[in-house]
């Protein structure tokens, strides 16, 4: 019987367990949302996933802004001979479920720190166990894709001499929950983690897998479709709900919520080098939020380079956006 064969038996064995859900790029996926009732091994319908040989990390500087340079976490020699420059300021970028090198997160956040400075921006790669079928797979290969980054990291602090305080990771969906894995793996060492619609299916705040905030010295979350295909709970020391965080403006009906789910990692992209910013209301919390009323305690800036760190901003916030770039109302 072929991986497909077999496939085919796992669906029809419980209909009603799968469900459509589109993925990054809007595709819709067939998704079981029953763990407990999968085929015996995850070979049996996909190649198996190896972090370890499989995660690609491409270096983008001002030196080489369109074609990357392959950083090997097990080769110091290829930091060394790269355009990496340890005083400069790195960010590592990281895609969702079924991305890869080519998803739009990359080039976006990329081309927006470029065109403000110089910087180390590291384009993770984990294609190889996102781009499935089998949603259940690549949401248990968060932790894996986050030790390898975390090994990444102590990769560049030992062959160039970086500091950590250098170094944010900026992850979308899936993503979110591997930065926050490497930043469990750093012991919270890293300056900032940036969650964007940090993914919702499959998490629950008592997984050890999932993006919390002590995963860095600041942690940041931006939701845009909480409650579907984001997470609905805060997750971070500072929550940033634009629009009320569960639809977006632009986004028309956008019944599976790709639109609103994307539009997360468009916010920061702009956020990076807008000189209009994305001022937000602090409530009181986070019920507020879903209330849709909100007590004025305070603001503070959405994303932004630099993070928030340092500067004591933590809670539950709403920002008002536009519903086309530029999306940034100040």
């Amino acid at each position: 019987m072929t991986g497909g064969d077999k496939l085919v038996n796992a669906l029809a064995s419980d209909a009603s367990n799968w469900k459509l859900v589109p993925d990054e790029s809007g595709r819709l996926r067939l998704v079981n949302s029953n763990p407990y009732n999968l085929p015996a091994n995850e070979n049996e319908v996909e190649p198996l996933f190896n972090a370890e040989t499989d995660v690609i990390f491409r270096l983008f500087t001002r030196r080489n802004p369109a074609h990357g340079q392959i950083l090997e976490w097990n080769n110091p020699a290829s930091v060394q001979n790269s355009n990496f420059i340890a005083s400069h300021p790195t960010r590592f970028t990281i895609h969702g479920w079924n991305g890869g090198a080519d998803s739009g997160l990359h080039a976006n956040i990329r081309q927006n720190y470029l065109g403000i400075g110089e910087f180390n921006v590291i384009a993770v790669d984990w294609g190889a166990g996102a781009q499935t079928v089998n949603y259940i797979a690549a949401r248990n290969r968060v932790a894996a894709v986050g030790d390898i980054v975390s090994r990444m990291v102590n990769t560049l602090v030992s062959a160039s001499g970086t500091s950590r305080n250098n170094i944010y990771l900026i992850g979308h969906s899936l993503g979110a929950h591997a930065a926050g894995n490497a930043g469990k793996q750093q012991n919270g060492q890293l300056n900032t983690i940036i969650g964007l619609d940090p993914a919702g299916p499959l998490f629950s705040l008592a997984d050890s897998d999932i993006m919390a905030p002590r995963d860095a010295q600041y942690t940041e979350a931006v939701f845009t479709n909480a409650g579907l295909l984001g997470f609905d709970l805060p997750l971070s020391d500072a929550n940033f709900y634009p629009n009320g965080g569960r639809s977006q403006p632009g986004c028309g009906i956008d019944v599976s919520g790709n639109c609103a789910h994307s539009r997360a990692h468009e916010l920061y992209a702009e956020s990076v080098s807008t000189p209009v910013g994305f001022r937000a209301t602090r409530c009181a919390s986070h019920g507020e939020i879903t209330a849709g009323q909100c007590s004025n305690t305070g603001s503070a800036n959405m994303g932004g380079e630099p993070s928030n760190q340092g500067r004591g901003v933590n809670g539950f916030f709403i920002v008002s956006t536009n519903g086309n770039s530029p999306f940034a109302q100040g």
